[in-house]
């Protein structure tokens, strides 16, 4: 069989990063987040805290919202976009493998053997993660989740021109709050044996 990819989307606090790592542990795939911006960071010879500062932002481009490092050109950030939608069609390219957010499932849309997952949750659901995992008090839990929630969509619908939750991108959408991390990586898991008949 060719390769056959997984890409992750997800609501900030869904626990999507989490439920993407045991799914790759399960199928024994390789997992990749975090390893796309360190390769664009060394590709475009920059440092990996200037791919994040304008990977975490938007100009006035971005529905002329308030966000941190404003001084980032429109330009830089589709230099990075680019670098990274470049990284990510390689990867595909190489192996099986899970890939999450970077708009993956919509560089990838038109890949044969691709399984693209939508993670969500209640949004009482994820304010408790927040509070819970990054120790934040109920304010700021409430006001990063509403932040990273508006800065993520207007990201995706700047490069994919649509919503994050369109689904005519996602094979699937799953509320993570029913069964939690392990449950829903199992169930997921499961769900890409039948699609790629493993």
């Amino acid at each position: 069989m060719d390769n056959y990819i997984i890409t992750i989307s997800r609501q900030f606090g869904s626990l999507g990063r989490p439920i993407a790592q045991e799914m790759a542990k399960l199928l024994n795939l390789e997992y990749y987040d975090r390893y796309i911006v360190g390769k664009a960071a060394s590709n475009l010879e920059v440092d990996v805290s200037e791919i994040e500062s304008v990977e975490e932002s938007a100009t006035q481009r971005y529905k002329n919202m308030r966000f941190p490092f404003a001084k980032h050109t429109t330009e830089m950030q589709d230099t990075i976009f680019e670098q990274q939608k470049k990284i990510i069609q390689e990867l595909a390219d190489k192996e099986s493998c899970i890939i999450v957010g970077r708009c993956s499932d919509y560089i990838l849309r038109n890949y044969k053997n691709h399984l693209s997952i939508y993670i969500y949750a209640p949004y009482y659901e994820r304010l408790k993660n927040c509070i819970d995992t990054l120790q934040l008090s109920p304010e700021d839990a409430r006001k990063t989740l509403d932040d990273v929630d508006r800065t993520r969509e207007a990201y995706y619908q700047h490069y994919a021109g649509c919503s994050m939750q369109d689904t005519s991108l996602k094979s699937l959408m799953v509320d993570s709050s029913i069964l939690g991390i392990e449950g829903t990586a199992q169930m997921l898991v499961e769900f890409a044996k039948r699609r790629f008949r493993l």
